[in-house]
């Protein structure tokens, strides 16, 4: 199956796919680590629908689907095996993905990320979605910037920093995304199935995705490790250098082990 997401493809190596977040993208939330990550993997990403040059969707985004494009184009792409990279709603596309096509993945990065919404997520991402069509955009900016940032981050951002944070661009399929998020991104049952080495990295600041639900995710994967990192939900922003090192680094160890070997 050839994915019609738009995709990005860079680099030699193993292979990496990369699953983005929730009003993402792959360029909003690799782009700053991509280059590094191709010096190393063959990096495939693809663009969910109303992000990047993928089109809208006209129906309710699954994770089935999400999951199964992702693997359709790193196979299309050459890769009969991978590891996925998972950010935020990207983790659950990762898991689902390992979950789905178990002769695929080789391993798994997640990041920021979740098995389930809590109450306070929910909360959140309710809001999120209701502010998509508030005629001040600066109200939603306001949200995303008091959520994604950690609060250390949000203080040392100048007059113009945070003016274009609080103005910054809005992909055109959020909805869907976060329709998704309230609804159906549960992998709760998936996780016991996914027995490839997994590294969790919790954001220790962030105010979107708790770390209780994070440690949460990594408690109930069979053969999983925590890394820690002081970041907020944007690591890609805050602490692009640590998150390459932390993903390549536990990349470069797995591809030296054994398939079945227990972290």
């Amino acid at each position: 199956m050839t994915s019609p997401f738009a995709r990005t493809v860079a680099g030699s190596g193993p292979g990496l796919a990369l699953a983005h977040g929730a009003g993402g993208g792959v360029a909003a939330n690799f782009g700053p680590i991509l280059d590094g990550l191709a010096a190393r993997h063959t990096v495939v990403a693809v663009d969910y629908p109303g992000t990047g040059e993928t089109p809208r969707s006209t129906a309710s985004l699954e994770l089935d689907e999400l999951a199964d494009q992702l693997v359709a184009a790193a196979v299309d792409e050459g890769l009969d095996t991978f590891a996925i990279a998972g950010y935020s709603l990207g983790g659950a596309v990762a898991v689902r993905a390992a979950a789905r096509h178990p002769e695929r993945v080789s391993a798994l990065v997640l990041t920021a990320a979740f098995a389930r919404p809590d109450n306070r997520f929910r909360l959140s991402a309710r809001l999120w979605g209701s502010l998509l069509d508030d005629p001040d955009p600066t109200r939603l900016g306001t949200f995303l910037a008091l959520a994604a940032f950690s609060p250390a981050t949000l203080e040392t951002l100048d007059a113009e920093q945070l003016r274009a944070v609080l103005e910054g661009p809005v992909p055109p399929g959020t909805a869907e995304h976060v329709d998704l998020v309230l609804n159906r991104a549960d992998v709760r049952t998936d996780l016991a199935a996914v027995t490839v080495p997994t590294l969790v990295v919790v954001t220790t600041a962030d105010q979107l995705v708790s770390p209780a639900l994070q440690y949460e995710l990594a408690a109930a994967l069979p053969d999983a490790r925590v890394a820690e990192l002081d970041t907020g939900h944007l690591p890609f922003v805050e602490r692009p250098r640590e998150w390459q090192d932390l993903i390549t680094g536990f990349l470069a160890e797995v591809g030296e082990r054994p398939h079945s070997a227990v972290l």
